[in-house]
């Protein structure tokens, strides 16, 4: 990874870019303590693996969509997986992303609160900081 850019940009950078696509949707890189009450809502977190070669950063985005129904979660995991897979070539947040593919499509995974419905994916990504101009 380059001095310039860390893991969390890409984080960051992987929110702003759901946020930009999904109005009216909740988009956090953490889960607030009253998230039945935040629904819908994007969880993004950069998951472990991934490396580094020179400038080329490949980073594993763990994705996790919530809703109050099953029929929700369903809706928003699939828009959700649409923008994650045409975020190559956006310049977000400093960075260029290069390539997405998912490792993990959207699935559901219990939350233990039946308030919730979560579908969670996994994505690697390729970046590289991008040079001040």
């Amino acid at each position: 990874m380059t001095p310039e850019m860390d893991w969390g940009d890409l984080e960051q950078s992987a929110a702003l870019w759901l946020r930009s696509r999904h109005a009216g949707v909740r988009v956090a890189n953490e889960l607030p303590a009253d998230l039945d009450k935040k629904l819908p809502l994007v969880q993004v977190q950069v998951t472990p693996g991934g490396g580094e070669d020179g400038p080329t950063a490949v980073t594993l985005i763990d994705v996790d969509t919530f809703a109050a129904t099953r029929t929700q979660m369903w809706e928003l995991a699939r828009a959700v997986h649409t923008s994650m897979l045409a975020l190559p070539g956006q310049y977000i947040g400093a960075l260029v992303v290069d390539s997405v593919t998912s490792d993990s499509r959207p699935a559901p995974v219990a939350y233990g609160n039946p308030a919730l419905r979560r579908a969670v994916a996994t994505y690697r990504l390729t970046s590289r900081a991008q040079a001040p101009a």
